[in-house]
């Protein structure tokens, strides 16, 4: 069976290199994207099974990521889990029922269970 491509979106290499850790062994390929505009070259380039987007990063933010990844006729059906620090009920409130994204986790929050068990709901493998 073929690995599962995720791209991830993030602009701490250290965050990226800590999913990697958590996921790669699990079967997944992860590849890191440093910001938003990178993000968005990584997702076209690739076209993964699933999307790790950040929220707060310097040259775009992850709602702009999202926002174009939505509004591109071969990106809009990639599904997205936000991993952020924005932790407050509206937050989660928007980026869910607003933003529609598919998951959404607090980095603050979660371990590699929560993370692993996200990313399989989200693919259906669970």
């Amino acid at each position: 069976m073929a690995r599962r491509k995720i791209v991830y979106v993030e602009d701490h290499a250290d965050m990226i290199d800590l999913v990697k850790l958590i996921l790669e062994p699990k079967g997944f390929e992860v590849i890191g994207a440093i910001g938003g505009r990178e993000g968005v070259e990584t997702i076209q380039r690739e076209m993964p099974d699933l999307v790790l987007l950040d929220l707060m990063m310097p040259d775009m933010d992850g709602w702009e990521v999202h926002r174009r990844m939505k509004a591109d006729e071969h990106m809009k059906e990639i599904p997205v889990i936000v991993v952020t620090a924005k932790d407050k009920p509206i937050d989660q409130v928007l980026g869910l029922h607003v933003a529609k994204v598919d998951a959404y986790l607090v980095k603050a929050d979660f371990g590699p269970k929560e993370l692993l068990d996200s990313v399989r709901q989200v693919l259906g493998e669970v």
